[in-house]
């Protein structure tokens, strides 16, 4: 069995909203099917926004957060996208040890909200994304694609984030570089 591993990780500032949406649309437009992405990062911090783009680039659906509806499915598009919300302590283990994780993985592209309460149950290779908060509006997400680096999935993953990131017009980390930092 092939351990765990992890990519590059890959960092991006956004100036706004607006730009963590236009970044969430253009993963829309690249992500494969049976893409997991876990999201993390505090009250606030875009995991919403950056969804709501993701929803209009996969089929032009509108996305709200589903704190309160736990799952939410969205189809018709070019592909389907089911996004969770595991914020609320206990429920949401108990829709994925019943069966939600059918969701995982599948045909469509899944976005996990406050995704460290469940990733125990989430399959690899998935991204990892963590938002963090630079100031009023402006956000910090660091991208890690986490599964066996020789995973066909995990290559394309990883190659799908840095074409969105250059598609959503890429912060220049210094003179002539195409593409945000990788450390």
């Amino acid at each position: 069995m092939e351990s765990e591993q992890q990519l590059q990780e890959i960092l991006w500032i956004s100036t706004g909203p607006e730009q963590t949406e236009a970044l969430g649309e253009a993963l829309g437009r690249t992500l494969p099917a049976g893409a997991v992405l876990a999201l993390d990062g505090d009250l606030g911090a875009g995991k919403t926004t950056l969804t709501r783009g993701l929803g209009r680039g996969l089929g032009g659906y509108e996305v709200s957060s589903p704190t309160f509806t736990l799952h939410d499915l969205h189809e018709g598009g070019r592909l389907s996208l089911s996004h969770f919300d595991a914020w609320m302590e206990g429920r949401e283990k108990a829709l994925l040890e019943d069966g939600g994780d059918e969701w995982l993985g599948g045909d469509g592209v899944a976005v996990i909200e406050w995704a460290e309460r469940v990733l125990r149950w989430l399959p690899t290779p998935r991204v990892e994304v963590r938002l963090g908060h630079r100031g009023e509006e402006e956000r910090q997400l660091a991208f890690q694609v986490v599964g066996p680096a020789s995973d066909p999935l995990a290559q394309v993953l990883q190659a799908a984030i840095l074409d969105a990131l250059a598609a959503a017009g890429a912060p220049q980390q210094g003179a002539g570089q195409a593409h945000p930092e990788i450390s």
